[in-house]
């Protein structure tokens, strides 16, 4: 069956048991590096909803659906998501996820061989120092041999705009 031209071949991607962490999603076929695999669908909501659907995610537990976009805009693929929603992290990432017009997507940023796990770096901004309590609450469980323990990353300070210094 054709559509639009190209040779149709079924999905490229299926969700299964993950060795990672409960359900993964996995290539069905070769994914091309650059290639966008999905977009990360959902309802969008502001932060401030976060934390009412989501009080255990204020509470340390590091289970969520909701993917952010921008300081006060966020996907919750908890509602109305797609398969992209079961993609799991992990510190050597072969996905990487873009924004375009306010939505995500997620592209591979290597060959994908079929029946291998996706997945992309969550980089999660702390919000706090990142300790072995704050770890413990958000860990990784990706395994590999660069694997930092965590799927958070430092929160990063905005750029300060650096003035000339006039020379007499």
């Amino acid at each position: 069956m054709k559509r639009g031209g190209k040779k149709r071949l079924g999905p490229r991607i299926v969700v299964r048991r993950s060795a990672i962490h409960g359900r993964g999603v996995f290539a069905r076929r070769l994914i091309r590096e650059d290639e966008t695999v999905c977009e990360y669908k959902g309802e969008r909501i502001a932060e401030s909803q976060v934390g009412r659907r989501y009080p255990e995610k204020m509470n340390g537990v590091n289970h969520t659906f909701v993917f952010g976009i921008e300081h006060d805009l966020n996907i919750d693929g908890r509602v109305n998501g797609n398969i992209a929603r079961w993609i799991n992290h992990s510190c050597d990432a072969n996905c990487d996820t873009y924004e375009k017009d306010k939505r995500i997507y997620v592209r591979a940023v290597r060959d994908i061989r079929p029946g291998e796990e996706l997945s992309y770096d969550y980089a999660i901004e702390a919000g706090e120092r990142i300790t072995k309590a704050v770890k413990a609450r958000w860990p990784c469980w990706c395994g590999t041999g660069n694997c930092r323990g965590t799927v958070l990353v430092p929160t990063r300070e905005p750029r300060k705009k650096q003035t000339k210094k006039k020379t007499p």
